[in-house]
């Protein structure tokens, strides 16, 4: 072939190569093929106490009056991979707290165990993808608060067994041994970070390869966990206060130092965090509606489908405060900005707070969110991201240095 012939075709073939890549991206840009293409992850959800109640069912559809999330909802959302949430307020008794996070572990199990067809408890990153892969949807859990291991290593240690991979180190009050943000107001500290068994926590974390959580902890809390940590760090969900001033919130300063531990931030929807307004709102919608809130509490505590119907009765006559999507999408814009493509994803509270963004009333309205970062110019690469990839690779990183503490120590 002559050299000009040669030259001609390689025009050719980069021609035809490139129009193939465009149409692959422009393919690959399309909202429902990105979305329900990537591997979903979300951080946070409250949805787990409905498992223990029998008049309550995952794989039934209910209205956005009555939750969040349910699997109908969540296969139509494009959601692969859900951390429940083991949570419980503060108990005076001795065991209280983890007997009754061993209940609500349990029924996260027993979900599962009701949908063996649908739905898997994962253990590693390799199950995640291959249960995903699969058509599965994976659950796992987070415990949101240090108070619940009553200071018992052995305790966090069987909770890693039964699936549990992270821990959130406070809740909305100091514990004995690591400072809270509080949620209000910023609260006065106690330790000024953490304590020296605090550190040793985030070690053992870091050893059996659970992710430490720095959601809802103090400022000082936090680099104190970077400066012991020797695996990612998440903030399960948080969001950016550069956007709206909140305690709950990370400042720049914050979301680089994640970052360079190679950790995720997993931006909270909840529009009393993320918007201003909403919060301003919120402060006259407490006082006018506390007192009413705390009788639906005290009223429904041993009884959660008393509690949800009086709940969404409450909430169909006062919706509580609620912003735009684009206020959330404000959140992932500076976090990607600031912290990097590799270190946002999500972490959205369902079920944990009364209200959502206008256009994610619930999780089957997710790929807004996928349209919405795509509209605002980040790639198909950086959506899929923060979509999921990042929190499984700060996993995956966990599991990497758990195993490398364990070669360290058989030696």
């Amino acid at each position: 072939m002559k050299p000009s012939h040669r030259a001609a075709m390689l025009r050719i073939a980069w021609a035809i190569a490139l129009v193939a890549l465009t149409a692959c991206e422009r393919n690959e840009s399309s909202t429902p093929n990105l979305h329900f293409d990537a591997i979903v992850v979300d951080g946070h959800s409250d949805t787990t106490p409905r498992f223990e109640d029998p008049t309550w069912s995952f794989s039934e559809r209910h209205d956005t009056t009555d939750g969040d999330m349910d699997l109908p909802r969540i296969r139509e959302g494009g959601l692969d991979v859900q951390f429940w949430s083991i949570y419980m307020g503060k108990r005076d008794t001795p065991g209280a707290a983890i007997r009754e996070a061993l209940e609500r572990i349990d029924a996260v199990h027993e979900m599962a165990a009701r949908h063996p067809d649908e739905v898997v408890v994962a253990g590693s990153v390799a199950e995640i993808r291959e249960a995903v892969r699969r058509g599965k949807f994976v659950s796992l859990m987070g415990i949101e608060g240090g108070h619940i291991i009553e200071e018992s290593l052995p305790a966090l240690r069987n909770f890693h067994r039964l699936g549990v991979r992270y821990l959130t180190l406070t809740h909305s009050f100091h514990t004995s041994w690591a400072d809270s943000s509080g949620i209000a107001e910023t609260l006065e500290p106690l330790h000024h970070g953490l304590s020296e068994f605090g550190e040793e926590v985030v070690r053992e974390m870091n050893r059996i390869g659970m992710l430490v959580d720095v959601s809802h902890v103090s400022d000082e809390t936090f680099f104190d966990v970077l400066a012991v940590s020797r695996a990612p760090v998440i903030a399960s969900h948080s969001s950016a206060r550069s956007v709206t001033e909140h305690p709950r919130n990370m400042s720049d300063e914050m979301l680089r130092a994640l970052a360079a531990n190679g950790g995720v931030v997993m931006i909270n929807f909840y529009p009393v965090y993320i918007d201003e307004a909403a919060r301003d709102e919120a402060k006259i919608y407490f006082e006018e509606h506390g007192a009413t809130i705390g009788s639906i509490l005290g009223r429904s505590e041993d009884d959660p489908a008393l509690r949800r119907a009086l709940f969404r009765e409450h909430l169909l006559a006062y919706p509580a405060p609620r912003c735009s999507l684009d206020v959330l999408l404000d959140h992932f814009d500076r976090a990607i900005e600031v912290a990097g493509a590799d270190h946002v994803g999500l972490g959205s509270d369902w079920d944990g707070v009364p209200s959502m963004p206008v256009g994610l009333e619930d999780v089957s309205q997710l790929p807004n969110l996928t349209r919405g970062l795509l509209d605002r110019g980040h790639s198909p690469t950086v959506v899929r991201k923060v979509l999921g990839e990042n929190v499984l690779r700060a996993l995956a990183e966990a599991e990497r240095v758990a195993a490398e503490i364990g070669a360290e120590r058989s030696h």
